[in-house]
């Protein structure tokens, strides 16, 4: 009879996890240049499979051509119009079922100098390698237990897995402050302003293989972490369906349910980096 298999401790699941956030894409990817400028990078041979009739109409061309030491594919278009070429990408890719869950929101594009240069719909932005940011908050009561959060199972990604109070991207619209009130609000029906010792924390870097797109894409993402108390007699209360339950927790438990591999990757790095580990 076999022994039954022994759940790691909470610094093995971290080793794991600290190597799972930090992965090298599955092949070399190509650069994707939009308006002269690099803005992600694409799987060899991905945008191949789409039609390229609607860049005609829209007067944008998408090509394969030499760039520094490879190839990259290029989607030529005045500076003015990236958002609008980014988005017939888009578009595009959507149609041909190559790219994530669609969510009409726009996520900001950068360049390699960090400048915003246009937006693109989130649901394409892990196929083209575009670097997105995230905030996450952790939750405290006042005698030191952690909120969480249950995601719900009609989550497109990781559903039915624990989170921290609040986990959501920014979008192109909100600047880091305005996303941690807004995500605050539509996840755990909190107010910032209402919650005591609001900081910042930290941040949690990924750049790992994604599985938009067949597989073909690639994760970048800078995670900004918060820490605030909820205050006595103040409980969350999801406002947008995408919450199951929320549970007021132990410290210890909640290291135990991350080593057991209930919480998100995303969520588990950054309770880590809570606990100081």
């Amino acid at each position: 009879m076999n022994a039954p298999a022994q759940t790691p401790t909470f610094d093995q699941w971290l080793a794991g996890a600290r190597q799972a956030a930090q992965q090298p894409p599955a092949q070399q990817r190509q650069p994707l240049v939009v308006a002269g400028q690099v803005v992600g990078s694409v799987a060899p041979g991905f945008l191949s499979q789409i039609s390229l009739k609607r860049f005609i109409h829209k007067r944008y061309q998408l090509s394969e051509k030499e760039h520094l030491q490879g190839s990259a594919w290029s989607l030529h278009a005045l500076p003015e119009d990236t958002t609008d070429a980014l988005n017939t990408l888009a578009a595009a890719l959507r149609d041909a079922d190559l790219c994530g869950p669609w969510r009409d929101e726009q996520l900001a594009v950068t360049n390699p100098a960090g400048e915003v240069i246009g937006t693109v719909e989130r649901g394409a932005v892990r196929v083209l390698g575009v670097a997105t940011r995230a905030v996450h908050l952790v939750g405290l009561a006042p005698d030191g237990r952690m909120w969480v959060q249950k995601r719900a199972m009609t989550k497109p990604n990781n559903p039915g897995l624990w989170d921290t109070l609040m986990g959501g991207m920014v979008s192109a619209a909100d600047s880091l402050p305005q996303a941690l009130a807004r995500e605050t609000w539509e996840e755990a029906g909190l107010q910032v302003d209402t919650l005591a010792d609001v900081s910042h924390g930290g941040q949690v870097l990924f750049s790992r293989p994604s599985r938009e797109g067949g597989g073909a894409g690639f994760m970048v993402e800078r995670i900004d972490w918060f820490r605030a108390q909820v205050p006595q007699g103040m409980e969350p209360d999801n406002q947008d369906g995408e919450v199951e339950h929320f549970e007021l927790l132990p410290l210890d438990l909640v290291r135990e349910r991350v080593a057991q591999g209930l919480f998100t990757l995303e969520a588990g790095l950054v309770i880590a980096g809570f606990l100081g580990v």
